[in-house]
């Protein structure tokens, strides 16, 4: 489950996170094979986590169906207190969303997903919702583009290696090669786009945010409705801005060591 692991490594403790993050959207019921499989353990290493995290009050039980309780929301505001991320990224992203709209977002990478920690709408569509603990595959996103144009040589390797090319539109990257091209296109640019990739309806432009070193901490976007706006619309009209956001994101982020040091995963 984890590389790098040594004696101090607690496989239970790692076992019972595991649990807790194969619940989101799609699977927010799951019986004892459901959580076995998406996991990767063994029915009885599944049914002792289960039980444990039942017994702490982080899942409850339901019938023949587990499902995570409101106490998990205590793991998350412990992250949003120490950290201060609300306090500290969204204003920024308020005043975004009140100069141009829609809704603004940061993101880490973690894995082959992008991992929203700050986010901010103006209202709410049919569409896909993000919030805080969002995740979303990074070659379907801008931030994600972002992202990963970021990586090293080996790192970019063992993303492609594993990332999942399923399409999600008939506009998402569905090939290596593809999302190759769309990097490089990022690096020379210093920003990307995606347009319907995600999810029909979403059009968005991100770009990197750096500390004061020059690495690559995380990604903000802004995001508007297709058909109300374009692309080439966002990045003529929002792409200055967009960058100094995220450079006064940046200088927050040296200012507060913590905060900074809880992106990199």
């Amino acid at each position: 489950m984890v590389e790098g692991r040594d004696g101090n490594f607690v496989e239970g403790l790692a076992r019972g996170l595991s649990i807790l993050e194969s619940f989101d959207r799609n699977n927010a019921s799951m019986t004892l094979s459901q959580v076995a499989r998406r996991t990767g353990m063994s029915p009885a290493a599944a049914r002792r986590g289960l039980h444990t995290l039942a017994s702490l009050g982080y899942i409850r039980q339901v019938d023949r169906n587990f499902v995570l309780s409101a106490r998990i929301l205590t793991l998350a505001s412990a992250y949003l207190q120490a950290a201060g991320s609300d306090d500290l990224l969204l204003p920024e992203l308020r005043r975004i969303v009140g100069t141009f709209g829609a809704a603004a977002s940061i993101a880490v990478l973690h894995g082959t997903d992008i991992l929203y920690v700050a986010h901010y709408s103006e209202e709410r569509s049919r569409r896909i919702v993000a919030s805080v603990g969002t995740h979303y595959p990074a070659h379907a996103t801008s931030m994600g583009k972002v992202l990963i144009a970021a990586l090293g040589a080996e790192q970019l390797d063992a993303y492609l290696e594993h990332a999942d090319f399923r399409p999600l539109t008939d506009r998402t990257i569905d090939n290596a090669d593809d999302l190759k091209r769309v990097i490089a296109e990022c690096r020379k640019n210093g920003y990307a786009t995606a347009v319907d990739e995600l999810d029909y309806g979403i059009t968005s432009l991100a770009v990197p945010i750096r500390n004061a070193q020059g690495r690559v901490l995380a990604a903000i976007n802004c995001s508007g409705y297709s058909g109300r706006v374009t692309a080439e619309r966002l990045v003529a009209e929002r792409l200055e801005d967009l960058i100094g956001s995220a450079n006064r994101i940046g200088r927050i982020l040296d200012a507060n060591p913590a905060l900074a040091q809880s992106f990199h995963l």
